[in-house]
């Protein structure tokens, strides 16, 4: 049977207004990725996973689409959309690319023409009511106070379970599942390796008029009609519930590809803030096995605030006490508005610990832009837009993100320390043998050939400190990940009966081999090691 490629890939997610400028408007763009593809794949990453690009006033970082078949100006052009697929096919790269079909913006064609006739035949492509329902409560409580807007030219309100200006689509109407599957076989024809669905649990309930069991009948369709017309590709979903509900969503393989794991993600920031590896050892006991042909996607941060639904009242205000003590670093009355390396207070150590960590876990791992050098945010701007700040590529004027006066700039570079971008950037780091970046990409591209990850099934490992996380992955060989949490020197005890005459292939520094039985280790502070038996060394 032919490979999945998804089981050892590593995703590299990019938003493409501010990764790089190509032709010095200011604003980032498809040519400009394409230009920075090898560095992508220099790093190791073997997929990367673009933010919207489609037509857009954006007034929310292209969420809001207005024309889900056309590249926005800013970008290019379809010509500028091929050349990428194109030179990414070159590269061994899959594209994933949104599909955002929970809700359009307001200036979206199919819109304006419900908004301007109660008989039009797209009016039912929305949700209207003469009189609100305030029973749902708004995705950004603090931001909007209701689901529903009025619109004077339509005469009801409308339906947004995001922002007013983003009208949520009636997923039971069959038109609109027919323009959806327009909008999947337009990119699957030009090469998309398959979408990442935005709000996928929303989605769900909205094609089941409001309950979830009635709805997965849409998981299973855009699955089915995007693996008919190419059969590799997959379907990302974002789904933030309780784990018990993940095989829902997983359903017998034949729902979402990936699942994006917001339980895991929460109980990593958990075990991050104690300094201690039990948190996620009871996430992970906790976590269902996904099935054959699915998978779990994970990620350290994204571009949303760091999300802590996941947790208890209690773990998360413990979290946001150490990751997020002012007020302002708050966002949504839920979650966290930092990037990672502030979080860590830019401890290059701690840092790549922490990354040690995020790629021993199963599943999918998704890097996002700057991760790799340790970037950080611009809380001045308001909510979630504090994580999103252009890639600092070197200390070139503008972080040699685009060649525009700083004026032009659609969204100022960071230029205050200590993670300006003089201080933090890919060229700096890349004449750096011990920088982040170069650990980031060793651990990339050692991860991508241990197929026991992959392919294999990961458990919690037994260990005598409570500092240390440990996990082994076991296939027809078996893998050992450990990473010391805490910024004291340790010695390690492995209980675990088979697990004896391992050597490393991947750790912080140099160590003296493990020996005896149990198997002991040392580790120093916020150290890692990854580790495989001898006879197996080469294995896979």
């Amino acid at each position: 049977m032919r490979p999945l490629w998804y089981r050892n890939a590593v995703i590299y997610q990019i938003d493409p207004t501010l990764f790089r400028d190509n032709n010095g408007d200011g604003c980032g763009d498809l040519p400009g990725i394409t230009e920075r593809l090898d560095y992508i794949r220099g790093l190791g990453c073997t997929a990367i996973w673009l933010m919207p690009f489609y037509r857009s006033p954006f007034k929310d970082a292209g969420y809001d689409i207005a024309d889900h078949l056309a590249v926005d100006p800013r970008f290019g052009d379809l010509t500028d959309m091929v050349a990428l697929l194109e030179k990414a096919e070159e590269l061994g790269i899959h594209v994933i690319a949104e599909l955002v079909v929970q809700h359009t913006s307001t200036e979206h064609p199919w819109f304006q023409e419900a908004r301007r006739d109660r008989n039009s035949p797209y009016r039912d492509f929305y949700l209207w009511a003469d009189e609100p329902d305030d029973s749902i409560e708004p995705i950004f409580p603090t931001i909007e106070d209701s689901v529903w807007t009025w619109d004077d030219e339509a005469g009801q309100y409308y339906r947004h379970l995001f922002y007013h200006h983003e009208p949520d689509l009636n997923l039971e109407n069959p038109r609109v599942i027919e323009h959806i599957e327009r909008i999947m076989a337009f990119w699957l024809r030009l090469g998309v390796s398959g979408f990442r669905i935005d709000a996928a649990s929303h989605l769900i309930e909205q094609a089941g008029g409001g309950d979830p069991e009635k709805g997965y009948w849409l998981l299973e369709h855009i699955r089915d009609f995007v693996t008919l017309r190419r059969p590799e590709a997959v379907v990302l979903g974002e789904i933030d519930v309780e784990p018990e509900q993940y095989m829902d969503y997983f359903g017998e393989g034949d729902r979402v590809t990936l699942l994006l794991d917001f339980w895991i993600n929460n109980y990593f920031f958990l075990a991050l803030a104690r300094g201690q590896g039990e948190p996620l050892h009871k996430a992970l006991l906790r976590q269902p096995e996904p099935p054959r042909r699915a998978q779990y996607a994970i990620w350290m941060r994204n571009h949303d605030e760091l999300d802590l639904e996941r947790l208890s009242d209690e773990e998360r205000e413990e979290v946001m006490q150490t990751f997020a003590p002012d007020p302002d670093m708050r966002a949504y009355n839920r979650g966290i508005r930092r990037r990672l390396a502030p979080m860590l207070d830019g401890d290059e150590r701690r840092l790549a610990m922490a990354h040690a960590v995020f790629f021993s876990l199963p599943g999918t791992p998704i890097l996002r832009y700057g991760e790799e050098i340790g970037m950080g945010d611009d809380l001045s701007r308001e909510e979630r837009l504090s994580v999103r700040t252009p890639m600092q590529w070197s200390n070139e004027p503008s972080a040699g993100f685009s060649c525009a006066p700083p004026e032009r700039l659609v969204v100022p570079v960071i230029d205050t320390p200590p993670f300006d971008y003089p201080s933090v950037n890919v060229y700096a780091q890349t004449l750096r043998n011990d920088s982040l970046l170069a650990k980031t990409g060793n651990m990339v591209r050692t991860r991508i050939g241990l197929r026991e990850i992959g392919e294999g099934r990961c458990c919690p490992v037994e260990v005598d400190q409570p500092a240390v996380f440990a996990v082994r992955h076991d296939a027809d060989s078996t893998v050992l990940m450990l990473a010391n949490l805490s910024d004291q020197d340790v010695r390690v005890a492995v209980r675990d009966d088979d697990l004896e005459d391992f050597v490393d292939l991947l750790a912080d520094r140099d160590y003296e081999q493990p020996t005896g039985h149990p198997l002991r280790l040392h580790l120093g502070p916020y150290g890692y090691r990854w580790l495989r038996r001898k006879q197996q060394l080469f294995g896979g």
